[in-house]
């Protein structure tokens, strides 16, 4: 029975997990940061090598990180000059994960009042990433270079580690990639060694239940879809 309840609880904790994109300005204790990064520690790597490193940010240094960031964003010729270290999607778009793509994207739009077209609106609201959403506290991760694609893998376990166990503690969060763009202006403000690489960020906070783009729930397809039992 008591094997019973917890997955119950487990399964609801992962089932209730979403991306947060307004976030309360209420501050997260230190103890409780800390508490969510060491849980997620228990994620398996290979060899146990535990290839990652945590950055949390708060405060003014948030604020400065933040605003280095949207000058570069707002003005059409610095964004230019900055790439992504990796890809993150990938070059040619084919169904059926075109329109998962863009029925996510127009269904966040409508719920903030963006019409199609409307490209400015559509800027602002990428903007936000870069505000964070207003959430409190951000940590930031990076891998060292010499690590393949399996420490990857590895990574995304942690990742996923840190949003369900802060999602227990009633925090929200925003795993956001659109930082690796900026990947340099990052390693400056956090003072990155020559060895580390950029992963993404999370952003951690309470939820502000009245912002409407926080109502997106993201649909997944049947498990039916994508699973396939090869037993003879």
């Amino acid at each position: 029975m008591v094997k019973q309840n917890v997955s119950t609880i487990v399964d609801e904790v992962i089932r209730t997990r979403k991306s947060v994109r307004s976030f309360l300005p209420t501050s997260i204790p230190n103890q409780t940061v800390l508490d969510i990064i060491e849980v997620a520690g228990r994620a398996p790597s290979g060899s146990n090598i535990q290839p990652w490193k945590v950055y949390v940010i708060e405060g003014a240094a948030k604020e400065r990180l933040s605003d280095s960031v949207k000058a570069v964003f707002n003005d059409p010729v610095l964004r230019s000059l900055h790439r992504p270290e990796y890809i993150y999607y990938p070059k040619n778009w084919v169904e059926p994960f075109l329109s998962r793509r863009r029925k996510v994207g127009f269904d966040l739009y409508k719920l903030v009042g963006i019409a199609r077209g409307e490209n400015q609106k559509m800027h602002e609201q990428h903007a936000r990433n870069f505000d964070f959403f207003g959430a409190p506290t951000i940590l930031f991760f990076s891998i060292p270079r010499m690590m393949e694609q399996g420490s990857w893998l590895d990574y995304g376990m942690f990742l996923q580690n840190i949003m369900i166990a802060a999602n227990g503690r009633g925090i929200g969060s925003c795993p956001q990639a659109a930082f690796i763009s900026y990947h340099k202006i990052v390693a400056e403000h956090l003072g990155f060694a020559e060895d580390e690489q950029l992963v993404c960020c999370i952003s951690l906070g309470y939820e502000n239940t009245q912002a409407p783009e926080n109502q997106l729930l993201t649909e997944r397809i049947p498990v039916q879809e994508y699973v396939r039992f090869v037993q003879n």
